[in-house]
């Protein structure tokens, strides 16, 4: 969150659809400057590749983002099967690929069980995440 010296005192939250290629910041930043508002913030970072709704918070409404952080979220992914890329990501270069065997609906909801409930994510290792102050 930060505060400009000039522009406008806009209060209120902003639902937007981020768009593809770029970070939660730099979508805040874009309306930041549209709407020339004074203080601006975001409720959780999307990834770059992520797109979706990145409420933005204006003015007094900044006080709730916080809040907003803690709450449930959900996800809706589109997945490609049999293929590895050496970043984890669809951004990457494929370094393998497997056939993929024809599965049933059981199969996939059994699989899907173990990413039910609370998880803990264990980010890759290509990722902006830094470990004894080195990026991994």
């Amino acid at each position: 969150m930060g505060k400009r010296k000039s522009g406008r005192n806009v209060h209120g939250i902003l639902l937007l659809d981020k768009r593809l290629g770029i970070s939660s910041n730099k979508a805040l930043q874009e309306v930041r400057r549209l709407f020339n508002a004074n203080k601006a913030g975001h409720t959780g970072s999307l990834d770059p590749l992520a797109t979706g709704l990145l409420p933005l918070c204006f003015g007094e409404a900044t006080k709730v983002s916080a809040l907003m952080l803690d709450d449930d979220k959900r996800y809706q992914v589109v997945v490609k099967l049999g293929v590895m890329t050496d970043t984890g990501d669809a951004e990457g270069a494929v370094i393998e690929t497997l056939p993929v065997p024809e599965l049933s609906l059981a199969e996939i909801d059994a699989c899907l069980c173990r990413f039910t409930g609370t998880i803990d994510q264990v980010p890759p290792m290509y990722s902006a995440l830094k470990h004894r102050g080195k990026k991994l």
